[in-house]
């Protein structure tokens, strides 16, 4: 594939505007001067430099971010700022959206993708994907709490109990849920309908990838073979 079209593919602007990145010096192939904007590249472990920042080249992106509160998990933000905005140019430029959604309080593990394919596979209710949260309490949890969220409440919009696939005291106020379901504010609704109420709201781990202790808040990284691996074998 001609150089020019990889850069566009990877979110680097039109193609104009990647044929003006090479021809300025500005692009580099595998550590190497890329100023031939039709030079035929091969994609696999391909690795970009642009204004000297190393872009592996992926088919799709997929990223995790820590999500800190203050954002939207939308393209169209209403009262907060978008969760994109903590994103590099490029991956916006590409249309990363949000797998599912935090609440603009909760913070955690996020992951974005353009593969529309995996998206759908991991936002599924019907894949019942396990999502784990901590849930800072106001008041302190008890055994019969965590017995409620095992046995079913039941939410009001739903006549059926809802239950959660694992529960844990992991502190005074703090409540380790697992949850394979995807509706509105449902962690926050159930431990209310428990009999307790959320303060704070922390997303560990989405099926069986978990949140990097060394990834700070704010900041992504991409996800390699074997994250997509874990993901994959959760969905």
């Amino acid at each position: 594939m001609q150089l020019e079209r990889i850069l566009q593919k990877q979110g680097f602007g039109t193609r104009k505007e990647c044929r003006e990145l090479c021809r300025d010096g500005r692009v580099a192939v595998n550590g190497q001067a890329g100023d031939d904007p039709l030079a035929e590249i091969e994609c696999a472990g391909l690795v970009l430099g642009v204004d000297g920042v190393d872009w592996p080249y992926a088919e799709f992106a997929t990223v995790m971010l820590h999500k800190p509160a203050g954002y939207e998990c939308s393209r169209n933000p209403q009262y907060h700022p978008s969760v994109l905005k903590l994103l590099p140019a490029p991956l916006r430029a590409r249309g990363v959206q949000p797998i599912g959604r935090l609440d603009e309080d909760t913070t955690g593990l996020l992951l974005l993708t353009d593969d529309g394919q995996l998206n759908h596979r991991l936002s599924s209710g019907k894949r019942r994907v396990p999502k784990v949260y901590l849930a800072t309490t106001k008041h302190p949890v008890d055994a019969e709490q965590v017995d409620r969220l095992l046995a079913g409440v039941v939410l009001n919009d739903d006549p059926a109990p809802v239950a959660v696939a694992a529960a844990e005291i992991a502190g005074n106020r703090l409540l380790r849920l697992t949850v394979t379901e995807g509706k509105y504010h449902q962690v926050k609704r159930m431990v209310a309908a428990a009999g307790n109420r959320v303060e704070a709201l922390h997303r560990e781990a989405v099926g069986g990838l978990s949140l990097p202790a060394d990834l700070p808040m704010g900041a992504w990284r991409w996800l390699v073979a074997v994250d997509l691996e874990k993901l994959g074998n959760s969905a």
